[in-house]
């Protein structure tokens, strides 16, 4: 990723990056249902490395099988790359665990960026407290082998309603986890971060008191030349 585009992603948010997205047609990129673990990180940036569950079966998801240094769960968080997002597709289903906190500890310990789920975390109160950046969507204490059979990496794969391609830019904040095509993370990086000095600028305009209309959206030529100098004023 081009690090000027990742400076620009830790500086905005999800909401913007919705804006942005869908003023270029693309209307589902926010993931449903997941939420933040550690509230007070700063944002998750980084391209997308995938795994996908299906449905366990029975005989094929003994305990013995994490003997196999082949199976893919424990690939995964083996090989996920340095400043990656481990994106996770548990088939939307919480009811037992995507992974707990000895393999989300180890992918913190390789530089991975993040861990995003559809599904759950076992150990979620010690993931909240690690400083590593850990979506889901609800604690999940029984093993994954209960119900998710680990089967394939860095695939396309559906997580939270949204397709998400190896190598798609992911962000996420304390409001949830957004998908960035990886062909346009550049330009929507660039546009958020502008949005996002105009809507701190209407932000404090709001604040003391000025009205939205010709403010919000800027259709007064007044407020616009003010929030050029605003901008040069505050160095944004």
């Amino acid at each position: 990723m081009n690090p000027d585009t990742k400076k620009k992603l830790m500086q905005v948010s999800t909401p913007t990056l919705c804006t942005a997205l869908f003023k270029r047609g693309l209307r589902n990129q926010y993931i449903q249902d997941v939420h933040r673990l550690n509230p007070s990180l700063p944002n998750m940036v980084g391209e997308a490395f995938t795994l996908r569950y299906i449905p366990a079966r029975e005989d094929l998801n003994q305990l013995t099988v994490f003997q196999d240094r082949t199976h893919p769960q424990r690939v995964a968080v083996e090989q996920c790359p340095e400043g990656a997002v481990l994106m996770i597709d548990s088939r939307k289903n919480p009811r037992a665990a995507s992974a707990g906190s000895i393999l989300i500890s180890r992918l913190m310990k390789r530089g991975v960026a993040g861990v995003v789920t559809d599904g759950g975390f076992r150990d979620s109160p010690e993931i909240a407290n690690l400083p590593f950046p850990t979506y889901h969507n609800r604690p999940s204490p029984p093993t994954n082998l209960t119900l998710h059979q680990a089967m394939d990496l860095n695939l396309p794969i559906g997580c939270g309603d949204v397709a998400v391609f190896p190598g798609d830019v992911i962000v996420g904040d304390g409001e949830g986890v957004v998908v960035i095509p990886k062909e346009i993370a550049d330009e929507i990086a660039a546009e958020a971060f502008e949005m996002t000095a105009f809507e701190d600028f209407v932000t404090e305009k709001v604040l003391e008191g000025r009205s939205i209309m010709g403010l919000y959206p800027p259709t007064d030529e007044k407020n616009k030349e003010e929030f050029q100098s605003w901008r040069v004023s505050k160095n944004r």
